[in-house]
């Protein structure tokens, strides 16, 4: 899932003016290079933050697949993107195989969320389609009855959910599916999760952007394990762990791990707030 969603209203301070998260130590899970937003947020508040990325982007086996659709635009009707990590390798792409943003327009193009959208228009693309709530099922209830016989061309992650190809295949559309990055568990993070977890000041929090944070979360702690056993389980005791939304929770609860904090609104703010409130409201 991809950490979008509406804006979220200005978060409470403390009645005694400070900061709701002074004190507070929270692991930051997010890529190197995409954490700053989201750190930003949270010291604005006071907190102590470590970056730990529970995930490393990096370029697919092969761009041929996507190359090949690219320079073949012509014969798409839509085309989907469900990441600002996914329109940064569009952008590459397009200027190794030296074609223009603009050769694109005639695309219908659909982004899954806010974030999304802004990396697209910032590369000079338009998009006709942005679902009310970010997730993989709004984007196919907005394009259900849009894509009837037409070819959609969806760039993504090399592993995601198949939620909105088999959707839209079954609605009608001939759906190809494009790799435009892929996401591991950073084997430089092992080290410092564990040193953060052991350590006499252990995070009051860590923060979960998606479902790839959740199962590398694992994989860093337990190499080679699906799911939390009882040492995971007891080594996070205590701590907090906070979803940006309800697929990266549901990912969460499948490999073992409680949900003690979702975001309302699925974006970085609507992270911060639901954290800033649950803390903000405790002495």
């Amino acid at each position: 899932m991809n950490s979008e969603s509406k804006p979220a209203a200005a978060a409470p301070a403390l009645t005694d003016g400070t900061a709701a998260l002074a004190g507070r130590r929270v692991i930051v899970s997010r890529a190197r290079g995409q954490a700053g937003k989201l750190s930003a947020e949270l010291r604005a508040y006071g907190a102590s933050v470590e970056e730990i990325p529970f995930i490393e982007i990096r370029p697919p086996a092969s761009f041929a697949p996507l190359d090949a659709a690219l320079r073949s635009h012509t014969t798409y009707d839509w085309m989907i993107l469900t990441s600002a990590n996914g329109v940064d390798a569009l952008a590459a792409r397009l200027a190794e195989l030296q074609l223009n943003a603009a050769e694109l327009h005639h695309l219908r193009l659909a982004a899954i969320g806010p974030a999304t959208r802004r990396a697209a228009e910032a590369l000079g693309l338009r998009v006709d389609v942005m679902p009310d709530e970010y997730v993989a099922e709004a984007v196919v209830n907005a394009l259900r009855a849009e894509v009837k016989g037409k070819r959609v061309l969806l760039v993504r992650a090399r592993i995601a959910r198949d939620v909105i190809p088999a959707e839209l295949t079954r609605a009608g559309a001939t759906v190809e599916v494009r790799e435009a990055y892929e996401t591991i568990a950073p084997e430089s993070s092992r080290q410092a999760l564990l040193a953060a977890l052991a350590s006499a000041r252990r995070p009051d929090v860590i923060t979960f952007t998606s479902s790839s944070t959740a199962k590398n979360f694992i994989a860093l702690l337990n190499p080679g394990a699906l799911s939390a056993d009882a040492a995971t389980v007891k080594l996070i005791e205590g701590v907090t762990l906070a979803s940006i939304g309800p697929v990266t929770s549901a990912t969460l609860r499948e490999v073992g791990l409680p949900v003690h904090l979702e975001a309302a609104q699925y974006t970085i703010p609507g992270l911060v707030q639901a954290i800033v409130r649950h803390f903000g409201a405790k002495p």
